[in-house]
């Protein structure tokens, strides 16, 4: 059985893992799954002042509250950037860390700068016209998701902070992280920010790259298939 604990994407939160939950617990694993403030059922305490270090105090409060060990950490899209933080903060808890089509941040980069100025200035944009400046409307879901788990997803989804994609992050810990996974959805199409850390992942010691079938959202469009990747995963290092 494995302790698995999630970063959640962006504009999303822990109910976007319904389809898996059940899959992961007839596999005997665990999933803890906290939703950062301002998002999900925590939405009424969406404030300004969020950033990406709240988010990821959100889940190292989490790994030392239910006083978690030999973890597997999956960030996913956004949570990619929470996971490295909680990676710097709580290296002797976690196990392994899976990057589930995410952002991999090095030292000082914050999420505006790996997404590109195009995508930057036109969520800039969306802030200033529909987020009061300082909300990131929401992004649409990848056109294959089916009409149905638009319907679900799209009331739940909330804005984002913008200072989670504005502040850089800091990775201090000198510890060598545990076992690094990338995860590429190969349908991601037109504007995909997220090859450019597969390509990371296949080329630097200390990651192991795999290829999931699938578009952005794979724990939405094709669960079974992502939970027989993360059972393959978790069965090594």
């Amino acid at each position: 059985m494995a302790s698995i604990v999630l970063a959640h994407g962006a504009w999303s939160a822990a109910w976007a893992w319904k389809k898996m939950r059940p899959l992961l617990r007839a596999a005997g694993h665990e999933l803890f799954s906290p939703t950062y403030t301002g998002l999900g059922h925590r939405a009424h305490l969406a404030h300004p002042g969020i950033d990406l270090g709240t988010h990821i105090e959100d889940v190292v409060s989490a790994l030392e509250f239910e006083d978690l060990e030999d973890v597997t950490l999956i960030g996913h899209s956004y949570g990619g950037m929470v996971a490295a933080g909680v990676l710097d903060k709580a290296r002797h808890r976690i196990a392994r860390v899976v990057y589930l089509d995410a952002f991999a941040p090095k030292d000082g980069q914050s999420l505006f700068d790996l997404v590109g100025a195009r995508a930057e200035a036109n969520m800039r944009a969306g802030a200033a016209d529909e987020g009061d400046g300082w909300r990131i409307p929401v992004n649409p879901m990848p056109p294959d998701t089916a009409p149905e788990d638009v319907a679900w997803a799209s009331p739940r989804r909330r804005p984002q902070p913008i200072k989670t994609f504005e502040q850089k992050i800091r990775l201090e810990s000198p510890e060598a992280p545990p076992p690094r996974h990338y995860v590429y959805a190969k349908k991601n199409g037109p504007g995909d920010v997220f090859r450019q850390f597969g390509e990371r992942a296949k080329a630097e010691p200390g990651w192991t790259y795999y290829e999931i079938d699938a578009s952005h959202n794979p724990h939405i469009t094709c669960p079974d298939v992502l939970m027989a990747l993360l059972n393959r995963i978790m069965a090594g290092p």
